[in-house]
């Protein structure tokens, strides 16, 4: 059982928090066992304090005190205390972790937004479809009646050839040849290469 540390005067007999790092700093195991047991419950509530969550709070604390074992042999006593190293330490980290919360938040964020945007320009897609149906139209007054006949009975009615050379009232070769030559027409019309 560790014998009670009183606050003003009476030294502790066990080393203090500066001369454990330094011997962390050394790779003194046992000495790492004592920093954690001293700065543990501080380290903990300096990143709960930032990060509010207990488990990422948890982490972070576990995190941090890695860091110590570490990074020990960099603590410089001229620059401050022990405790205070190590809790700025574990600020530091409490404060990347929110950041990379937030930054994982933004691109999810992005994400879901690029998501919902649509793969195409709906503007563009409605004028290239109009001016393509114009086009068509255009392209269908250049052929002769018999075959616009044909092509619309075949293409816009959904007829088969049979259907459309019963509904003209002539041989089925012959509804088969104005297809075959109006579709030719409307090919050249159209600029399409075969």
């Amino acid at each position: 059982m560790k014998e009670a540390v009183f606050i003003g005067g009476v030294p502790s007999a066990e080393p203090d928090l500066q001369e454990l790092v330094g011997r962390v700093a050394l790779g003194d195991e046992g000495a790492f066992a004592s920093v954690y047991d001293v700065v543990a419950g501080p380290v903990f509530g300096a990143v709960r304090a930032v990060l509010r969550d207990r488990a990422q709070s948890e982490e972070v604390t576990q995190e941090v005190l890695v860091e110590v074992w570490r990074t020990a042999p960099r603590y410089r006593a001229e620059r401050g205390t022990a405790i205070n190293w190590i809790l700025t330490l574990a600020h530091r980290r409490a404060i990347d972790r929110v950041r990379s919360v937030e930054a994982a938040a933004e691109r999810d964020h992005k994400a879901a937004r690029l998501d919902h945007t649509p793969d195409f320009d709906q503007v563009t897609e409605q004028v290239e479809a109009r001016l393509e149906r114009e086009q068509v139209r255009r392209c269908l007054r250049t052929l002769t009646e018999i075959q616009r006949q044909a092509v619309t009975l075949a293409y816009y009615r959904g007829l088969t050839c049979r259907q459309a050379a019963e509904a003209l009232a002539v041989p089925l070769g012959t509804v088969k040849t104005r297809l075959r030559d109006g579709l030719i027409r409307l090919r050249d019309c159209l600029g399409v290469t075969a």
